[in-house]
């Protein structure tokens, strides 16, 4: 029985990457507002052989229960016209920032009267409820049961576009672009979906997600398959043993289990709807985060020695504020990526001063990690637990380092590409991480080097008093180990020779 629902967790999990629906977005476009920026999306290239198939579309439903005497402007837009465009929004002078807005593209962008030859860039909004959109001339062009359709081909490479309203208007006797300036308010409604592929085609949901996010959805499913065999598995050590290190360990996996499936939760609903839950992928986002400050935690401890060496921790205010500053730099550069970087740059949060600041931070715990790392292990002449600091220091460096490296790489990646590839790496070193501390930390093997007991009170009085016992002072030699656990050695006086007699 239990195979058969892994497997058909497993299958449903496949229906929802291949049956799914689209990035969909609705609100509201107001009076006071003169520009608004509705969202950023990556199309793919398009296929020379199947090009209908592979077409990128934008469609959907804009309406208005208010009268606008004159229409304002829906444009879909590249990056390399979408710069200006969005550029010149900022000006005071709404009509001299309505020209400079349109500037490049009033030749550019079709006009029945003005531009014949234009592209098909914009759209006069409100369409009249009910019909399509005045723009639209052909009713088997545009997607059944919505307004407008754009169709994004790109033969040559994937690319970003860029969807806005600006209340703007093109006079079409004087060919030249004016501020709207309403004096009573107006609402226009919007809703819109974009695809990777046809709408009319059954097959069209394989591409759901913008360019930049495809296959994200199957990498969560990977990784939460593996966390599904490891996270049992620790449990499991952690019943078997009860100890601190195994305790802050699992805390550690089970929060980063559980960022990892809220995350699969908001994908898998986005897959869905286009819109999925961002609250659950915000509470998943900061599960992580906290995953990785305990983790990174954990290291620290055990790089001091703690529970392998020695019971009493040293500097423990130190440890702990390097621990609590750097957990709170990670959420820093989260809350700054969400509020201060603007969406139309193509950076990530690796390229904001908050990022390169904890990219600095955690090399200086790395080298601190190591510079304590050494200090212990030149004080430990067990040979087992040598061992253990050994294998220990080098996956934890692996885990410490992969990051700056990741960052620089991700330079030097075009942002159709780079959060696949930080999320990838990340998730697979994250998961490499706690696959080699689940192994270094099982029971039967991390028995030989834990200091599983510190010796109570009691027994190092009784101790005491054994270590004074007349026997014991002639016959052995007591010591305890300072490195905190109580290790007995008896060692036999030499026999003495006897005398030789004349």
């Amino acid at each position: 029985m239990r195979y058969k629902r892994v497997l058909w967790t497993v299958l449903f999990l496949v229906e929802y990457v291949f049956y799914s629906d689209c990035t969909h977005i609705k609100g509201t476009f107001k009076s006071n507002e003169f520009f608004k920026f509705l969202v950023k999306y990556g199309f793919q290239k398009t296929d020379r052989h199947s090009p209908d198939v592979s077409h990128g579309y934008i469609f959907g439903n804009i309406t208005s229960n208010s009268h606008l005497t004159v229409p304002v402007t829906f444009a879909v837009l590249d990056r390399s016209y979408f710069l200006d465009y969005y550029n010149n929004r900022v000006m005071y002078d709404k009509d001299e920032a309505c020209k400079r807005m349109f500037s490049k593209l009033n030749k550019r962008a079709y006009d029945p009267k003005c531009s014949y030859d234009g592209r098909d860039y914009l759209r006069r909004i409100p369409c009249p409820k009910g019909h399509l959109c005045v723009d639209e001339d052909n009713q088997w062009n545009v997607v059944k049961n919505h307004q407008f359709t754009y169709v994004i081909q790109d033969f040559k490479q994937p690319s970003f576009w860029y969807v806005s309203m600006v209340a703007c208007y093109h006079n079409t006797t004087t060919c030249e672009w004016h501020y709207y300036n309403s004096h009573t308010p107006f609402e226009i409604d919007y809703d819109i979906w974009l695809v990777n592929g046809n709408p009319n085609n059954s097959a069209f949901t394989t591409y759901q997600y913008s360019f930049d996010r495809q296959n994200i959805l199957e990498l969560y499913i990977v990784f939460w398959l593996c966390y599904m065999v490891l996270v049992p598995l620790q449990c499991h050590a952690v019943r078997i043993q009860k100890h601190p290190v195994t305790k802050l360990f699992t805390a550690s996996l089970i929060m980063d289990f559980v960022a990892l499936c809220f995350n699969l939760i908001h994908t898998m609903k986005f897959a869905l709807d286009g819109e999925g839950y961002p609250k659950i992928q915000m509470t998943g986002d900061i599960l992580d985060i906290l995953s990785r400050t305990s983790f990174m935690l954990l290291l620290l401890l055990l790089a001091k020695g703690w529970a392998v060496t020695r019971l009493e921790l040293t500097w423990k205010p130190l440890v702990f504020a390097i621990w609590l500053c750097y957990g709170v730099v990670h959420i820093l550069l989260y809350v700054w990526n969400l509020t201060e970087v603007d969406i139309i740059e193509d950076i990530d949060e690796y390229q904001t001063w908050p990022g390169w600041l904890m990219i600095v931070f955690r090399s200086l715990i790395m080298c601190w990690f190591l510079y304590e790392l050494r200090t212990t292990m030149l004080y430990e002449h067990n040979t087992q637990k040598l061992n253990f600091l050994l294998h220990f220091g080098a996956s934890s460096l692996v885990w410490f380092i992969y990051l700056p490296i990741l960052a620089l790489i991700a330079l030097h990646v075009s942002a159709l590409w780079r959060y696949k590839l930080l999320l990838g790496i990340t998730y697979s070193a994250d998961c490499f991480a706690y696959c080699v501390m689940a192994h270094l930390l099982w029971p039967t093997r991390s028995e030989q080097y834990f200091l599983l007991k510190g010796p109570s009170s009691a027994d190092l009085e009784e101790l005491d008093e054994f270590n004074e016992a007349p026997h014991i002072v002639n016959n052995s030699y007591t010591s305890l180990s300072s490195l905190g656990s109580v290790d007995i050695c008896r060692y036999e006086d030499p026999p003495k020779s006897k005398a030789v007699q004349a």
